[in-house]
């Protein structure tokens, strides 16, 4: 199951009958495949405790920094049941999903995931599976990295206790109103590893185009100290413009086009940036409703473009927290590799113990491939790992063994190196080929 959700994504009976052409043939029928789901969904959190300490075995693993985040898989149905629940999609379906919690090392290896209902609310999800890290992992030093949907009060107060610590992403639209007017002041700003003090509203932007300046200070709210840092960045604030320049544009041509597709927006959609007018100027209703660009949102929006704000407990440099933040990247990439190229939804699937174990060798492949993409030095994109694989054929030779019809290349040999066997000679005979199976189960 885990070679067919790499390589093929499908179906449990197409993967039965994928395997069929497997060189080393696996030994069960179809019906067992079935029969392993019970038992994969029952040991979930046993197999997430083994394969980290089986890792282990193959290359330390970073576990001074832990990234968490939620995602949400949409199913094939409407009727909601056990796991399977409306909630808010990621993706704006109006499908039953469920929701994935996952901890990430900080090397962008998967640790550990959470199966939950699709209508829960994911700040709940963080300390439940935190705590079974800290149970099953034998885990109690480290930082987790959150984004702000994440960063509930009772979430940075439960990573404020023993070894742990937090660094999340904090909403500068959200802050008090006193730390709102510091954050956006335009005096007081640094550079790292510079004394000076600068003023971001007259600065040569040649010069300090790709520069990061700060500010930072510790605030106390609810009992909780915790350092608050805002960034400002030239090239954000341009990247920031750039997006809202093309969805004011988009807002105008539905405007203009198709008018009637307009309905409720949320505070992402472009659809924010139009305004309806539904009365006359005397108060009375109109007889038809006029949209327009919403100039007042727009200006509201420009306030905070270039700026960036985290929290955290520690007492690290700036520069390390934003290091560290930085790489929260790599756990969206962990998503949408289950989501695209392992094709993880929409999920098939109505028993919740079956959806749980679909899930399980979903993480089970994404941990084997991400393991894999390390041990290539990450010198090849996802696509061309898994074509390059894929491409990895051969042909059988009754009685001599297999000839292999591939085109040798940059990866197949970068593979071969990275893992001390060759399948690229003239013919692999049966004694060649057992080597290197038994070097895999080792």
């Amino acid at each position: 199951m885990i070679y067919g959700r790499i390589l093929y994504p499908s179906s449990k009976l197409s993967t039965f009958k994928f395997s069929k052409k497997l060189i080393e043939q696996p030994n069960f029928d179809c019906h067992h495949i079935y029969r392993a789901l019970v038992v994969l969904a029952k040991e979930m959190d046993n197999i997430q405790s083994w394969l980290y300490t089986n890792s282990l075995k193959l290359s330390k693993r970073n576990t001074k920094i832990l990234y968490y985040d939620c995602t949400n898989f949409f199913f094939e149905i409407e009727q909601e049941s056990g796991l399977k629940q409306y909630g808010i999609s990621k993706e704006h379906r109006p499908n039953p999903i469920v929701q994935m919690g996952l901890f990430m090392d900080g090397d962008g290896i998967p640790l550990a995931f959470s199966i939950n209902n699709g209508n829960t609310n994911e700040q709940l999800t963080l300390r439940p599976l935190e705590k079974k890290i800290l149970k099953d992992f034998n885990l109690s030093k480290f930082v987790v990295c959150t984004d702000a949907g994440l960063a509930s009060q009772k979430n940075r107060k439960f990573n404020d206790r023993d070894d742990r610590a937090f660094i999340t992403t904090q909403s500068i639209k959200k802050l008090k109103k006193h730390l709102k007017t510091w954050a956006l002041d335009t005096k007081g700003w640094r550079l790292v590893n510079d004394n000076t003090t600068y003023d971001i509203s007259n600065l040569d932007e040649d010069k300090y185009f790709d520069r990061i300046f700060y500010k930072e200070r510790w605030i106390k709210e609810d009992d909780l100290e915790q350092k608050l840092i805002v960034t400002f960045s030239l090239k954000y604030r341009n990247y920031q413009r750039e997006i809202r320049n093309s969805q004011i544009q988009r807002a105008q041509k539905l405007i203009d086009e198709n008018p009637k597709k307009i309905g409720k927006s949320n505070k992402n959609d472009y659809k924010r940036f139009i305004k309806k007018t539904s009365v006359t100027k005397d108060g009375e209703k109109a007889d038809k409703e006029i949209y327009t660009i919403h100039t007042e949102n727009i200006s509201n929006d420009e306030v905070y473009d270039g700026f960036y704000a985290v929290c955290t407990n520690l007492d690290s440099s700036v520069n390390e927290i934003i290091e560290v933040n930085k790489n929260r990247w790599q756990i969206e990439e962990c998503f949408r590799i289950m989501k695209s190229e392992f094709k993880s939804r929409p999920v098939f699937l109505s028993r919740d113990d079956s959806i749980k174990a679909h899930f399980t060798t979903c993480f089970m492949s994404l941990i084997i491939y991400k393991l894999l993409e390390r041990k290539l030095e990450k010198k090849y994109t996802c696509s061309d790992i898994i074509d390059n694989l894929k491409d990895m054929n051969f042909y059988k030779v009754d009685g001599e063994g297999f000839i292999p019809t591939y085109t040798r290349n940059d990866f197949t040999d970068d593979l071969h190196d990275a893992f001390g066997f060759r399948t690229d000679y003239q013919i692999l005979n049966k004694k060649h080929l057992k080597n290197i199976f038994k070097q895999t189960k080792n």
